[in-house]
């Protein structure tokens, strides 16, 4: 029996959820994110041509991942988001990791995130600087089949299948000593709503709340096509979900569909959009801008987020400690 179960029993209140968002907030305007960690791994000359995509370093390269943790906080994020987005038991077992070696793996890269945190805490650039946060990064189901369902959504799966998926996963990321959980790229409700009711489900003492964020495929509906507004709407009571918002997802959507989120819940708006190019899932790879598009500066767009409502901003996939940077200095 958890504490929160034998306080319910006695009829004494269920012991308070910490909520680092919200203390955050209190005391400064806004919560700045990271940027992408698996496309900056590879600029960094990873080899990410594997479906365990960025969690294939947390076997082979772990320190570059702490190197690239503490890049962002040096750049000036508030928050770093661990390497475990692609972290699975399922996707780890194909490699013929054991059950207990992956839980291993998954507490790891939260690890590697508090590591630079502290390294990064000791150096002359984080006087003045507020302690910042690890969020363990829960990646969406269609991340483990690494087909880029997690762009389309419409998995064939129930709420229940959904949350018997992630519920092993969860249950180790929230107990491996992150403040927060960032559940992200979900591209439809019933898997927003699986996590949102497995955060309801962990034990007092272990990292209870965090964001929802989704992939959404315009400035309207999720990846599934589902309204966004209404997605918001129907999260907004669940007391684990301390933020929602929106991620991966192109720049030029993210002032509409903060807008809507901001219409449908007082919760704070999360948005942490990609570079701005296309993915195309069955090649594998970003495709460049057309001939003489040149859209705005990453840094320069996020004024509008920020216009729109949104408090906590950073940047996903092909963006980097530079831009984190530029939109500190803007």
């Amino acid at each position: 029996m958890t504490a929160a179960d034998a306080a319910a029993r006695a009829g004494a209140p269920s012991p308070a959820r910490p909520d680092p968002i919200a203390d955050w907030l209190a005391a400064a305007p806004r919560l700045v994110l990271d940027g992408a960690l698996a496309t900056e791994l590879e600029r960094r000359g990873a080899d990410l041509n594997d479906p365990l995509w960025s969690a294939r370093v947390l076997l082979e390269q772990p320190g570059l991942i702490r190197q690239v943790h503490l890049d962002y906080f040096r750049a000036g994020a508030d928050v770093a988001t661990t390497a475990s987005y692609q972290a699975s038991f399922e996707g780890f077992a194909r490699r013929g990791l054991s059950h207990q070696a992956a839980a291993d793996l998954m507490r790891r890269a939260v690890t590697l995130a508090a590591e630079a945190r502290e390294q990064f805490m000791q150096e002359p650039a984080a006087a003045g600087r507020r302690r910042p946060l690890v969020a363990a990064s829960v990646g969406p189901y269609g991340a483990m089949r690494a087909d880029g369902s997690e762009y389309r959504g419409d998995y064939g799966l129930d709420e229940g299948a959904l949350m018997a998926f992630h519920r092993p996963r969860l249950q180790v990321l929230a107990t491996a000593g992150a403040d927060l959980l960032a559940c992200e790229t979900i591209p439809c409700l019933a898997e927003a709503r699986a996590l949102a009711r497995l955060m309801d489900e962990l034990p007092a003492g272990s990292t209870r709340s965090g964001w929802i964020s989704f992939s959404c495929r315009d400035g309207a509906h999720t990846s599934q096509g589902e309204p966004f507004g209404d997605c918001v709407a129907a999260l907004d009571g669940f007391p684990g979900i301390a933020a929602i918002g929106v991620n991966c997802t192109a720049p030029q959507h993210i002032a509409p569909l903060v807008a809507a989120a901001r219409a449908r819940t007082a919760k704070p708006i999360v948005v942490y959009p990609n570079a701005g190019e296309a993915w195309d899932a069955v090649a594998k790879r970003w495709l460049p801008h057309a001939p003489g598009v040149h859209p705005p500066a990453f840094a320069e767009q996020a004024r509008a987020w920020e216009a729109a409502g949104a408090r906590l901003v950073g940047g996903c996939c092909r963006t980097g400690p530079a831009d984190i940077s530029a939109l500190l200095r803007r």
